[in-house]
């Protein structure tokens, strides 16, 4: 009987201890995470050429266009259909 309460105590104590050490790694996660917000720069995006925004986009040529349409159709059981199609 006494080693049961031994066990039980020794159990709580081990809970207790994985909780704090828990709660310790989430705050100093949050810590570290507003840390790096404050002292590392956000990324700035390249903006993108202007020759390639202008240029159109590469026509589909009626084979592939016709393979699209077949297979769109296939899938949506005739409901669907292409509206239009460029290469990205």
């Amino acid at each position: 009987m006494e080693n049961l309460g031994i066990g039980i105590q020794l159990m709580i104590v081990g809970m207790l201890t994985v909780f704090c050490i828990l709660l310790i790694v989430i705050n100093l996660g949050k810590l570290l995470i507003k840390v790096v917000n404050a002292v590392a720069p956000e990324e700035q995006v390249a903006p993108k050429k202007a020759a390639a925004a202008s240029a159109p986009a590469a026509a589909i040529d009626a084979t592939t266009m016709a393979i699209l349409e077949q297979t769109v159709s296939q899938l949506t059981g005739g409901k669907g259909h292409v509206a239009s199609a460029k290469k990205i």
